[in-house]
């Protein structure tokens, strides 16, 4: 299953991790980034860059015409750290969903997220943030680049080009959103942690630590 990672240039080294994570417990993945300067230049995104949070916002959405409506794709936001081997999170497809994902219940009250950008709350926030694409499905079909570059931000991201019951569930743990989900609240264990509010390269945050001794590691096999 090929597996695409969002790419901000302002936050390189947070993509670089999480490809790390990856493949530090998994061998043999096949790994792209989701460049919007590639993109561009291959005339596959023209949408103007207006009130963004990322690069990557749209981005995504244009998986399953890279993948010619072909097989599976995993989808992860650059700020995403694997602490278990993704494999077990690939064998959860279900052929009869066109998206699966974490159907988190997540209204942050504050106004900023990282890079003081503005925090939007929305039906279905960070569901988009990690998602198991079944490209043959025939709604996703649907998902053209007129889609990914005309449509608004809130029909693409609350999947309005979907019906509800055709989108799967993941459980939290692989999206496990620092600071939002505790394990001393009962919500168990995180497989991949998400630092949608900022991770340690750019705030103080629950699980620092974790991603500061991934980046050593990494830097440390170079």
């Amino acid at each position: 299953m090929k597996i695409y990672i969002g790419y901000d240039s302002k936050q390189k080294i947070a993509s670089k991790v999480c490809e790390y994570s990856l493949r530090h417990h998994s061998k043999d993945l096949d790994i792209s980034f989701l460049k919007l300067t590639q993109l561009k230049k291959k005339k596959l995104y023209w949408r103007p860059y207006k009130n963004q949070s990322t690069e990557f916002t749209y981005s995504r959405f244009l998986i399953p015409y890279l993948q010619n409506y072909k097989g599976w794709a995993l989808y992860c936001d650059d700020d995403f750290l694997f602490v278990q081997d993704v494999k077990h999170l690939m064998k959860l497809q279900n052929n009869s969903k066109a998206v699966m994902c974490v159907k988190h219940e997540y209204k942050p009250k504050s106004k900023t997220k990282m890079l003081n950008k503005k925090q939007i709350n929305y039906d279905k926030k960070n569901w988009s943030s990690l998602m198991l694409i079944n490209c043959e499905h025939p709604d996703v079909k649907d998902v053209d680049l007129s889609m990914v570059n005309e449509e608004s931000g809130e029909y693409l991201h609350q999947f309005d080009w979907l019906n509800d019951k055709d989108i799967g569930s993941i459980p939290h743990s692989w999206n496990w959103l620092v600071n939002w989900y505790h394990t001393d609240k009962g919500d168990g264990h995180p497989d991949a942690l998400h630092y949608t509010e900022g991770g340690p390269w750019i705030v103080d945050s629950e699980y620092k630590q974790t991603w500061l001794n991934y980046k050593k590691q990494m830097e440390n096999n170079k």
